[in-house]
C-alpha cells in the first residue's frame, strides 16, 4: 500500500490505505476487474471481468480507491465514503449483513472522510476531525472497542482521540498511527503482530516496544505488521515462515526488527498475506515473500527471504499495491502494470494467464492516478481526461 505526503515531515498531510496515492486532482474515474462472486467490482453483477471495468456509481469525483478480501471501497473528492462486496460480519458499515453488488455509503453518511481501509471482514477509516472509526469482524477485538462484539456500523476505537492520521487494517489486527507520530496496536496477536513482545491479544490500542513518536507509516498484513519511521528506516514484525519479514529468516518476530536491506530511504509500503512490496525514495520498487505464481515480478517462482527488485527494475515507480497472490504498482508516466496470479482476470489483461513480470493492462494508458487490490480483484482511480 503506497504512500503520499503533501508535505515531508507533515503528519498530518499523510493519509495512507490498503494501497494510495492520495492528491486534491477531480475528474477521476473508477475501474474494476477480477473476481467479483460478492460485487465487489461493484457493477451490479457477480460476473467475473478480465479488463477493467467502471463501477455502476460512474462519476469523476473519485478520490482514491482500496481493497479486502471480496469487498471494494473509495473516497470521493467531496469525502463521502463508499464501500461494496460482501459484507457478511457487517463490513459495509450499513448496519447490515447484506452483500451488495454496487456501491453504498456507510450509515455514518457524511462527507469528512479522509482516508479508510478494508481488513479480512472488518473496516476502519479517519475523518477530517481527527476521529477514527471501526467496523464489521471484531472476534479479536480488531475494532479497538474493548469488546469482541461485531458491529455493522462504524463506531470509535476506546480512545475517543480526535488526533488519528493513518490506520491500515489486516487479517485480524489494526495500527494506527497518531499526529504525534506515535503508533497504536490492537486486535490478534498471533506470532506477535502487534509488535509488543507478547502473544496475547488486544481489544484496545497499546503502543509496539519500540514506541517512540516517528512513525511514518504503518501496514497491517495477516500476522504481521510493517511500518516505515520519519527516518525512513523499515521495520517489521510478526509472522515469518515464508520470508515475508524480509530479514532473511524465516523467524517470527513479537517485536520489530529491520529486514536485511537497512537503510534510510524508504518510502512506501504494501502488504497483504505472505507478499510484501516497497517503494523507495529513489523510485526502486522492491519485493519479498511468497512467489508461488510470480507475484514478486522477478521472473522467476522462488520465494524471497529478502528484498529484491522486479525484473522491470528502473527508478520510476511511483505507488505499489500487492494482495495475497498479485501486486500492482504505478509509474512516475502514469502506466500502470500488473503481475501474479490471473485465474480471475485480476491483472486485467485480458486473458487468464499468471505473469512472473510486469504487464500493462489492457486499457494501457498513461493517466493511472492510484490503485488498490483486493483478494482476487483490482481497483484503481485514473486522472481526468
Amino acid at each position: 500500500m503506497p504512500f503520499i505526503s503533501a508535505g515531508d515531515g507533515d503528519l498530518k498531510s499523510v493519509f495512507v490505505t490498503d494501497s494510495w496515492l492520495i492528491d486534491q486532482f477531480v475528474g477521476n474515474r473508477f475501474f474494476t476487474w477480477g473476481f467479483n462472486s460478492n460485487g465487489q467490482l461493484g457493477d451490479n453483477t457477480a460476473s467475473d471481468k478480465y479488463t477493467p471495468i467502471q463501477t455502476v456509481a460512474v462519476g469523476t469525483n473519485w478520490k482514491y480507491c482500496f481493497g479486502g478480501v471480496y469487498a471494494t471501497g473509495g473516497i470521493k473528492t467531496d469525502g463521502t465514503l463508499w464501500l461494496w462486496g460482501w459484507n457478511d460480519n457487517g463490513q459495509l458499515g450499513d448496519n447490515t449483513v447484506a452483500n451488495k453488488s454496487s456501491p453504498i455509503q456507510t450509515i455514518t453518511g457524511g462527507n469528512n472522510w479522509v482516508s479508510a481501509d478494508l481488513g479480512q471482514r472488518f473496516a476502519a477509516g479517519i475523518k477530517t476531525d481527527g476521529t477514527l472509526w471501526c467496523w464489521g469482524n471484531n472476534a479479536a477485538g480488531q475494532i479497538g472497542d474493548n469488546t469482541v462484539t461485531n458491529k455493522s456500523s462504524p463506531v470509535q476505537t476506546i480512545t475517543y482521540n480526535n488526533n488519528w492520521v493513518q490506520v491500515s487494517c489486516g487479517y485480524r489486527h489494526t495500527g494506527a498511527i497518531k499526529t504525534d507520530g506515535t503508533l497504536w496496536m490492537w486486535g490478534l496477536n498471533q506470532y506477535g503482530a502487534l509488535g509488543n513482545n507478547n502473544s496475547a491479544s488486544c481489544s484496545s490500542p497499546v503502543q509496539t516496544v519500540a514506541g517512540g513518536n516517528n512513525w511514518k507509516q504503518v501496514e497491517c498484513g495477516d500476522y504481521e505488521t510493517y511500518a516505515i519511521k520519519t527516518d525512513g528506516t523499515l521495520w517489521v514484525w510478526g509472522y515469518n515462515s515464508d520470508g515475508r519479514l524480509g530479514d532473511n529468516t524465516l523467524t517470527s518476530r513479537s517485536s520489530p526488527v529491520q529486514t536485511v536491506c537497512l537503510g534510510t530511504n524508504w518510502k512506501s509500503i504494501s502488504e497483504r498475506a505472505s507478499l510484501v512490496a516497497a517503494i523507495k525514495t529513489d523510485g526502486t520498487l522492491w519485493l519479498w515473500g511468497y512467489n508461488n505464481v510470480g507475484q514478486l515480478g522477478d521472473n522467476t517462482t522462488i520465494h524471497r527471504s529478502s528484498p529484491v527488485q522486479t525484473v522491470s527494475g528502473g527508478t520510476n515507480w511511483k505507488s505499489v499495491s500487492c494482495c495475497f497472490y498479485n501486486t500492482a504498482a504505478i509509474k512516475t508516466d502514469g502506466s500502470l502494470w500488473t503481475w501474479g496470479h490471473n485465474s480471475w482476470g485480476q491483472l486485467g489483461d485480458n486473458t487468464t494467464t499468471h505473469r512472473s513480470s510486469p504487464i500493462q493492462t489492457a486499457l494501457g494508458g498513461y493517466n493511472w492516478k492510484q490503485v488498490g487490490l483486493g483478494y482476487r480483484s483490482s481497483a484503481a482511480v485514473t486522472y481526468g481526461d
